[in-house]
């Protein structure tokens, strides 16, 4: 997974985006899928003003949710900004 970020003036977003390596439609629906539901599991470690743009890699399919979570958690916890 790989976190893009920019400081806004506004509130927080998030945009998902899925690697073309993931081959198939249902494989890639899926991996955004899991992607929105970590972010909305780990959204509270995010700065309250940045824009995200969260891209998958394969390897977001198989993994436990709960890893998926504690990385962009740790992804997050890495951007600068205050948190609310």
């Amino acid at each position: 997974m790989i976190v893009l970020w920019r400081e806004t003036a506004e509130s927080r977003r998030a945009g998902f985006a899925v690697s073309r390596h993931v081959r198939r439609a249902v494989d890639r629906n899926r991996a955004r899928r899991r992607l929105r539901a970590a972010y909305r599991a780990a959204r509270a470690a995010a700065p309250a003003s940045a824009a995200l743009v969260i891209i998958a890699k394969p390897p977001v399919l198989h993994e436990p949710f709960k890893t998926l979570t504690d990385e962009m958690r740790a992804a997050f916890a890495a951007i600068p900004g205050s948190r609310a």
